[in-house]
């Protein structure tokens, strides 16, 4: 998320639409390297087990001095991932190899799954600063060094929110040429990517393009990541867009979500409910530090985990929250393993 939020067109999200392909080509498997892995359109961890994200995201770009004790706090929180905000240098201050280095070791330190996320290109084509997705992908090659052997607890977001209501006819050739060239440089780890329109996809970009993005990347280890705000705010809208991943067997994880929005109204009720029950990974948004009107989207208050919102605790304590739901990933030698999602 950005923290100047752009009003998202209208649109609904049960309108007409290009279906999306039944099935992902057969040629899926899983990557080559002992890490992070899709399958079956499920996110397996390097011991096969089945994994689940649990977690928010946290401002690192914006507040470094604030991670090391955020993230012990979001782990006693009860989660078991972290979506980690970096600057590419573009927009804002670069996060170096020696920077990434620490953030991964304090995840791994605190037994949190580490998503890592370029920010500077949210909103290309519409927000003014914003970098393409390529300029993120030079931003993972000058980092590689922090990256090349955690692929058992960190998985590369490419690009944040990387197109916003304009532009966005690109973003499934873009996706599919980063993809290759992070491939091409060695990197094995799961990829996630954002889907265009500020991450919310009310265009339907991405769920009608996701089939052929997987069956691009040569490892066929991609994770969709989609942002629900304002359009989703109906039980309605948040299963069908949800639906249509599952039933065609590709990996969706709802990367950020609110209880409130400038935009709209999310239904993060029906958010958590519809992940729970279809075994979807989501990620509140976000631990603190929030600015320009959108501060009521802190789950703490001041970075002080003893000052919970109303938001946190509906995100941490509630029906379908983290803490009921939360499963740590095996790769830390712990007892509460996933397990499949019954249907």
């Amino acid at each position: 998320m950005s923290r100047i939020r752009v009003a998202v067109a209208t649109g609904t999200l049960l309108a007409a639409c290009a279906t999306v392909p039944a099935v992902i080509p057969s040629a899926q498997a899983a990557a080559a390297t002992p890490g992070f892995h899709v399958r079956d359109g499920r996110l397996l961890d390097a011991n096969n087990k089945d994994f689940v994200m649990r977690g928010v995201n946290h401002a690192h770009a914006w507040y470094p001095s604030k991670t090391k004790q955020a993230l012990k706090d979001i782990k006693a929180k009860g989660a078991n991932t972290v979506r980690v905000v970096l600057g590419t240098g573009d927009q804002w201050t670069k996060n170096d190899t020696a920077d990434v280095t620490r953030v991964v070791s304090q995840c791994k330190a605190n037994r949190l799954i580490c998503v890592l996320e370029a920010h500077d290109t949210t909103g290309y084509g519409e927000a003014g600063a914003a970098v393409p997705l390529s300029k993120a992908v030079d931003y993972w090659l000058s980092v590689k060094g922090a990256l090349v052997g955690q692929e058992k607890y960190v998985l590369v977001n490419i690009g944040n929110e990387p197109y916003g209501n304009t532009q966005y006819a690109a973003w499934t050739k873009d996706t599919k040429k980063a993809i290759s060239r992070l491939r091409s440089a060695g990197l094995d780890h799961t990829l996630m990517v954002d889907a265009p329109n500020w991450g919310q996809d009310w265009s339907f970009t991405m769920r009608d393009n996701a089939a052929g993005v997987l069956a691009a990347d040569p490892d066929r280890n991609t994770v969709f990541d989609v942002h629900m705000y304002g359009v989703y705010d109906t039980p309605a809208e948040v299963s069908a867009y949800l639906n249509r991943f599952t039933a065609a067997k590709l990996p969706i994880v709802v990367g950020e979500f609110g209880h409130l929005h400038s935009d709209g109204n999310p239904d993060e009720n029906a958010i958590m409910a519809t992940a729970q029950s279809k075994g979807i990974g989501y990620l509140g948004w976000s631990w603190g530090g929030n600015g320009s009107g959108v501060e009521y989207l802190d789950l703490v208050q001041d970075f002080d985990a003893r000052r919970l919102t109303g938001w946190g605790k509906r995100l941490f304590d509630g029906t379908n929250g983290i803490k009921a739901t939360a499963k740590e990933a095996s790769v830390f030698g712990g007892s509460r393993q996933q397990d499949l999602p019954t249907a």
